[in-house]
């Protein structure tokens, strides 16, 4: 389904202060009639790939909620040698994007908890998922939400680029 577009041109709500609570600008947001868009994932190396993805999704809506795996959470989906950067640094790098509006930190596995208290209208995730593998989906359509799959930009995950850095201090010897 195309996600819903806003009515009028999405720019960041005037009270959407650096490190707003996600919470506050959630409820903020809808009073006024909005769409609050919500993506998540661990953004452990910020790539183009995330870039692209987060901006294309706030322009779906008129504020964008990043819900971040903790570096616990991190840890479980990716191994004992991620995270790569500790969250303190990834919620700093986030928070700097002009196109995230807050950012909402989880522990879980999945954001699913933290869904269910922001209950965004749209739940964006890249296109390297499918909406039957994301447990979200479902939850999010249980309130009239709906899961967007944008494009996928090739050849971009974090896992690749510390593959490659790895290599390549294997292969030249210096860090």
């Amino acid at each position: 389904a195309a996600p819903r577009r806003p009515a009028r041109s999405a720019p960041r709500p005037p009270s959407a202060a650096r490190g707003e609570d996600a919470e506050r600008l959630v409820a903020r947001v809808r009073a006024a009639g909005g769409t609050v868009v919500a993506t998540g994932g661990c953004f452990d190396l910020l790539h183009a790939g995330h870039v692209g993805l987060l901006q294309a999704a706030r322009r779906t809506g008129d504020c964008l909620v990043v819900c971040l795996n903790s570096d616990a959470s991190v840890r479980r989906r990716k191994g004992p040698g991620r995270p790569i950067n500790p969250l303190a640094d990834r919620v700093r790098v986030l928070r700097a994007l002009e196109c995230v509006d807050a950012v909402a930190v989880f522990d879980e596995d999945t954001p699913e908890e933290l869904l269910e208290r922001l209950r965004p209208d749209v739940w964006v995730k890249g296109g390297d998922y499918a909406l039957a593998d994301l447990p979200e989906a479902a939850l999010v359509e249980g309130w009239g939400g709906q899961a967007v799959l944008l494009p996928y930009l090739d050849g971009r995950s974090s896992s690749r680029i510390a593959e490659r850095a790895a290599v390549s201090v294997a292969r030249n010897g210096t860090q």
